[in-house]
């Protein structure tokens, strides 16, 4: 008699990445502003910065995320 299924075991191993740099556009906003997104209609937090990708996709990003993320250029 033949075993018709078999156990497989794939391991795969983590490797670390570094993200692109890329250039965004964005500003901050003061008062609550509704912005679209990818996901849909999304709110923005007084502080909060609106950031434009790089596909013209635009999204809402704290104000403590966006200083750890995003450095000004020249």
């Amino acid at each position: 008699m033949y075993n018709l299924f078999e156990v497989v075991v794939i391991v795969y191993k983590r490797k670390k990445f570094i993200k692109n740099p890329v250039i965004i556009e964005a500003y901050q906003v003061f008062t609550e502003t509704k912005i679209e997104t990818l996901e849909g209609l999304m709110t923005a937090s007084p502080g909060d910065w609106i950031v434009t990708g790089i596909k013209g996709e635009q999204y809402p990003v704290k104000p403590d995320i966006f200083e750890a993320t995003y450095s000004p250029i020249e």
